[in-house]
């Protein structure tokens, strides 16, 4: 999932563990001068009952003491991002093994057959549309704000929060650190040492935030793979890409619908998002469009190239009044497979599909957004975004 490659489009509560990915950042980024100085003073947080000692997975010996290689992570953390080892290492010792979440992340027994259209229909339907106009009236200026800021148009923040979380209903219940630690040192698949590494990084951003005072590592919630708040937000983001949106000098991503309407609006700009960009490009593809699929997260074609190989442009509602300029950008072309019905839709993405791909790197998650949104803003009266 967080290798530069596509991967395949699988359940959606697999897809959904864990959204807005900081795979692009560097590991030792912080938060921003002007986030650390709104950071309140890190307080004591009240310890955890003991972990039962009898867990074999566990993270503590018989004795409470941290296992030797969950020893060796927190003096390596400890040092690495500058925090007191006492502090790390007491974290540690709080997290607990989380058998449902390794349960969650295991691989499947046997192979998911890929469905664009039963993908679309669990996320492009009457109940997100509904509170997704909801959302929208009652945090107007805010998204206006965002739009006028960061060039990202209302229509998509508003669905990703949907697609996340429908609007803050669905933000998880798992234990943050007791999640993170599960994947960062039980990885359920033995096959992705890549995985556990990547959870191992999340789990040291939340250590930072924690100690920061950003949140209480011991009592925040989200999903099975450590997501945040209404737009999903891993530990590195919210360091790295959050901002403070209501003013408060603080980051509030659960409580907070305008802190999560800025904050998906600067990860998409951080990730690429291009102003006066369509999602996909108003073209029309040519029959060997499946041999044009590149399978990555980045566009690599000029229109030239696709204009040589059969693409043609057409003026459609699609457009969006965008005008042509995305004929100055690099394309990719989406594949949308059906597996069961034995189909496929092709789509020709630009720049801004790709940095929707970095909230969740899937075809099916972007293009859904891509599908809410426009259906979205023809119910507030503006033009489609797509």
């Amino acid at each position: 999932m967080f290798k530069p490659v596509r991967i395949l489009q699988v359940a959606a509560a697999v897809l959904l563990g864990g959204c807005a990915s900081s795979h692009t950042a560097p590991p030792s980024a912080q938060l921003a001068p002007a986030q650390q100085a709104s950071a309140p003073a890190a307080a004591p947080h009240a310890r955890r009952p003991p972990a039962p000692s009898t867990d074999i997975n566990g993270f503590v010996d018989p004795q409470g003491r941290l296992k030797p290689e969950i020893q060796e992570y927190a003096r390596r953390i400890a040092a690495d991002r500058k925090l007191p080892p006492a502090h790390v290492e007491a974290l540690l010792e709080d997290a607990r093994y989380d058998a449902k979440a390794a349960s969650l992340m295991s691989p499947a027994k046997t192979r998911v057959r890929r469905s664009w259209v039963t993908y679309r229909k669990r996320f492009v339907e009457p109940v997100r549309i509904r509170a997704g106009v909801e959302f929208w009236t009652q945090h107007r200026a805010t998204l206006d704000k965002a739009a006028a800021k960061y060039g990202v148009p209302p229509s998509i923040i508003v669905a990703i929060i949907g697609v996340e979380t429908v609007y803050g209903r669905h933000t998880g219940s798992f234990s943050v650190l007791d999640a993170i630690a599960t994947l960062a040192f039980r990885y359920p698949d033995p096959d992705r040492p890549d995985r556990s590494q990547l959870f191992q990084d999340q789990l040291a951003d939340l250590i930072v935030l924690d100690h920061q005072g950003v949140l209480d590592a011991r009592r925040a919630t989200g999903s099975f793979a450590g997501a945040m708040g209404l737009p999903q937000f891993m530990p590195g983001s919210l360091m790295r890409y959050a901002v403070d949106g209501d003013g408060d000098r603080g980051i509030d991503l659960a409580a907070s619908p305008d802190d999560a309407i800025m904050s998906v609006a600067n990860f998409l700009v951080e990730h690429g998002w291009q102003p006066g960009l369509p999602v996909f490009a108003p073209v029309a593809l040519p029959a060997d469009a499946k041999s044009l699929v590149h399978g990555g997260l980045e566009p690599v074609y000029d229109w030239e190239q696709l204009k040589t190989r059969g693409a043609t442009s057409v003026q459609t509602s699609a457009g969006g009044g965008y005008g042509n300029g995305w004929m100055q950008q690099k394309l990719g072309v989406v594949d949308l497979v059906d597996e069961p019905r034995k189909t496929a839709e092709y789509r020709s993405g630009t720049p801004n599909f790709f940095a929707i791909t970095h909230y969740n790197r899937s075809y099916f998650y972007a293009s859904s957004v891509a599908d809410l949104a426009q259906e979205l803003a023809a119910r507030m009266g503006y033009g489609a975004p797509n």
